[in-house]
């Protein structure tokens, strides 16, 4: 997966995603986080989308909901492999 730094400023970050999917995962666990903004947008189905987040810390705050993201899927690989 591709990932592009468009925009990066003190309190904003736009980076684009080659997959449509992982971006919308990301704004949902974004904005539970925290996030004052978190949303995607894409200018033509052909082109990939562009995370755009606004927070006092936008770079920790993506780690910290991709931290998040990687524990409920570890959480949830577990709970399958009891139901065997």
């Amino acid at each position: 997966m591709n990932i592009n730094i468009v925009k990066e400023d003190k309190n904003l970050l736009d980076i684009e995603i080659d997959n449509l999917t992982i971006a919308e995962l990301l704004r949902v666990y974004l904005n539970k986080e925290g996030a004052k903004l978190a949303a995607w947008r894409r200018e033509h189905p052909s082109k990939p989308p562009v995370l755009h987040i606004e927070a006092d810390n936008p770079k920790k705050l993506l780690q910290k909901a991709i931290s998040t993201i990687e524990k409920e899927l570890d959480k949830v690989t577990d709970d399958f492999k009891k139901m065997k």
